[in-house]
């Protein structure tokens, strides 16, 4: 095994290790602070579940990151990690994250409104962008692996709206046991592969997508339903901005990124449609989302989320053996196909697009 290999896997267990352990202890000093989802309303679990679980997802990756980081420190050079692999971009990750989980534990917190969660996405893309991290191409849809340069207003108004985007995505998903969790670990698994690629040869980006990946499969053991550890937005808007800013570094990977996570993209986009053609506000919650409707047709909790499971898996594959155009054409043909699907299953469902103000009194999606 070569060095690279070795840290990427070792990176990746113990990241799991980390969020396995750290995820009870979470849990239960979340129960000290009253920092629970109780029952009622539009929450259909039966017991009061602990929020911040994102914070051991955060815990895990953090601590694994620096311990690697530590050793090479102390060795005076390259030992654990290559010297390819040591990067300024350390400092700007550090940053994104932190941003991120002080962002999601204050709604974990505090239970904010819709409106405060998205002002708090903006503040977290605004401090990104102001920290120099843009997206400073996107894939040329015109030729076969080109990319096209961004003017500097164009590129900071797409880098915010993509990290505001990805964080409301994963937001709108965060809506049944293990859904997000589970689709962003596959997402940060395949990306760190792609980063790998020749074509892309980002071995920082890999062994950060992989780490996050390992941490996110070992808070899922508690995850999963019936859940004990819920991702709260502390997980939401870590793991969304992490991803966020992991695809734009280096050779610009948005493309893939829409590929991987085109269930929750594409769910968002036709959610905030529908909504707007209904008249109501965009985070006005409701049963429309994609999950919402699995249950309504007769899927039970845990196949509606091993579904979109496969589905991520299969869109994931598609992303590592394509690039470029192909994938963004690829991501255009899922969003047509997933459209008809909705339409499909919302015809058999008596309960989508229902809105019911006293139901869902917070305003949150």
């Amino acid at each position: 095994m070569t060095p690279a290999a070795l840290l990427f896997v070792s990176s990746t267990l113990l990241a799991f290790g980390l969020a396995a352990a750290a995820s009870p202890l979470v849990a239960y000093f979340a129960r000290r602070f009253g920092m629970l989802d109780v029952p009622g309303g539009r929450r259909q679990h039966a017991v009061a579940v602990p929020r911040p679980g994102g914070l051991a997802i955060a815990f895990a990756f953090g601590a694994t990151i620096f311990l690697f980081w530590l050793v090479d420190r102390l060795a005076g050079g390259p030992f654990l990690i290559p010297a390819e692999v040591r990067s300024p971009k350390f400092t700007l990750t550090a940053l994104a994250a932190l941003v991120g989980l002080g962002v999601g534990l204050i709604d974990d917190a505090l239970d904010l409104r819709a409106r405060w969660q998205f002002l708090g996405y903006l503040v977290i893309a605004g401090i990104i962008v102001g920290a120099g991290i843009q997206v400073e191409g996107i894939t040329d849809p015109f030729t076969a692996n080109g990319l096209l340069e961004l003017a500097v207003p164009v590129s900071v108004g797409f880098t915010l709206f993509w990290i505001v985007g990805m964080n409301v995505a994963l937001n709108f998903i965060d809506g049944l046991d293990g859904l997000a969790a589970g689709v962003s670990a596959i997402a940060a698994f395949t990306l760190g592969a792609i980063a790998l690629t020749p074509e892309i040869g980002e071995p920082f980006v890999a062994w950060m997508e992989f780490t996050l990946g390992g941490a996110l499969l070992g808070f899922l053991i508690f995850n999963f339903h019936p859940a004990r550890l819920f991702l709260g937005t502390t997980g939401v808007a870590f793991v969304g901005t992490m991803l966020a800013v992991l695809s734009i570094f280096g050779t610009a990977k948005v493309a893939a990124v829409l590929l991987v996570l085109g269930v929750p993209i594409i769910d968002t986009f036709y959610v905030l449609i529908r909504r707007a053609l209904a008249g109501k506000p965009p985070f006005a919650p409701d049963r429309g989302h994609f999950h919402h409707r699995l249950l309504d047709v007769g899927l039970s909790h845990r196949q509606a989320v091993l579904l979109i499971y496969c589905i991520t898996a299969g869109l994931a594959a598609i992303a590592v053996l394509t690039s470029g155009r192909t994938q963004l054409v690829s991501f255009l043909g899922v969003a047509v196909v997933f459209g008809i699907a909705v339409v499909a299953l919302a015809q058999r469902s008596t309960k989508a697009g229902e809105l019911d103000p006293a139901l869902y009194p917070d305003g949150d999606a």
